[in-house]
């Protein structure tokens, strides 16, 4: 299991869209797009949670999706704050 980092979202993208999206590589365990804390609104960027993660990347990596380019690649650890 891996979890992949998808950056350039559409503002209007839903996590079922992603789940969608990425289901066509493989199961999605969890698809979650990271909103502002203040005003629930898509920060234009999420995770995906998957088993095929190395053909989801080669196959989404700088595609496009709902009129952006998507940017997709392994997630790293978050640094501590």
């Amino acid at each position: 299991m891996k979890k992949l980092y998808v950056g350039n979202l559409p503002w209007k993208a839903t996590e079922e869209d992603l789940t969608n999206l990425f289901s066509e590589y493989g199961e999605v365990t969890s698809a979650r797009i990271i909103t502002d804390r203040e005003t629930g609104r898509s920060r234009g960027f999420g995770f995906v949670e998957m088993e095929n993660a190395e053909e989801a990347i080669n196959n989404l990596n700088e595609t496009d999706f709902m009129g952006r380019t998507l940017r997709v690649n392994e997630a790293r650890e978050r640094r501590n704050r």
